[in-house]
């Protein structure tokens, strides 16, 4: 029953900041997501409804990466020269309904330090 309620918070969190958090072309929303065991981060452009890209600790190359601070600098320095790559350069930041500090906080500073702007 508390465990209900606590997601029940979280998905209306979620939902509220989503209503204006919104991405578009020249400025794509960029979320991320922490579990238990992975990272999961996407930019994503809400007008055209599809993800421009997208980096998790799922994939082999970040597989060793653990879901703490160390391990959202790391993904958020290569998630960085990603976006940095394919002309990205400004960004909307959905931390998802989280807090932001910890993990949230190191990814986006992690992605200010490749000159993401947001």
């Amino acid at each position: 029953m508390k465990l209900a309620k606590k997601r029940e918070l979280a998905q209306k969190r979620k939902w509220r900041i989503r209503k204006k958090v919104i991405g578009t072309n020249e400025r794509p929303r960029v979320t991320v997501c922490f579990t238990n065991k992975n990272i999961h981060a996407q930019c994503i452009d809400d007008e055209n409804g599809h993800t421009i890209n997208a980096v998790s600790t799922n994939k082999s190359d970040y597989k060793d990466l653990l879901p703490n601070i160390e391990g959202a600098t790391k993904l958020g320095d290569a998630f960085g020269n990603i976006l940095s790559q394919n002309g990205v350069n400004a960004i909307v930041f959905d931390r998802a309904g989280r807090k932001y500090h910890g993990s949230i906080k190191a990814f986006a500073d992690s992605l200010r330090s490749k000159n993401i702007l947001f």
